[in-house]
């Protein structure tokens, strides 16, 4: 979700960079043995192995740097506050001009009102991205609006964005038009949950 630039590490750019030193030496590594006319087959494949490795190590490792933050980064807070409680603290929020915490709340308090619909499981460290494709699963009615609240809350938690009263109104009137979605849907078993905690609830 967080895959536009602004969001991307810096290391790989260093990684690029080794990369083409690696080549560099390898060529020149190659040259010199090719013109000297000593062509040691055995000691070249050697070579070649090894920075084959070289690469492919590099290349996975810039992969994971690559990698969506959402998909990373575990949603902290506590788990099972009431909706009624993370409204209020987003309202105070607003109120006093804190935008960032506002989202943060808001985005909790859809969290926290699927849950009690039994339409997502709250569960300690989960993802932002886990807990948007569980509800897209349960409520694809709202996947929309879950994944506009989802993506305003990693941008301004995570990606340092600062946010403001526009983006903290359309965050709170998307959980507020997911929510009258989950009050007309019928709460699913959970995706992924144990049949213990479907008969529980969230």
């Amino acid at each position: 979700m967080l895959a536009r630039p602004e969001f991307r590490q810096n290391a790989p750019g260093l990684v690029s960079q080794f990369v083409d030193l690696l080549r560099e030496w390898l060529g020149r590594f190659l040259e010199a043995i090719v013109g000297a006319g000593r062509g040691d087959v055995v000691g070249t494949i050697v070579t070649v192995a090894f920075v084959v490795v070289v690469v492919v190590l590099v290349a996975r490792f810039a992969s994971r740097v690559r990698r969506d933050p959402s998909r990373d980064v575990a949603v902290a807070g506590a788990t099972g506050r009431a909706p009624r409680e993370w409204l209020a603290e987003a309202e105070a929020h607003e109120r006093a001009g804190r935008w960032r915490e506002a989202v943060r709340c808001r985005y909790r308090l859809l969290l926290a009102r699927l849950a009690v619909r039994g339409l997502l499981d709250e569960v300690p460290g989960r993802t932002s991205g886990e807990y948007l494709r569980e509800a897209g699963i349960n409520l694809p009615a709202a996947r929309d609006d879950l994944r506009l609240a989802t993506t305003a809350f990693e941008e301004v938690w995570y990606g340092d964005r600062t946010p403001d009263a526009g983006q903290v109104r359309r965050v709170a009137e998307a959980v507020d038009r997911a929510e009258a979605v989950a009050a007309g849907a019928r709460a699913p078993a959970l995706a992924g949950a144990s049949p213990t905690t479907q008969r529980g609830g969230a």
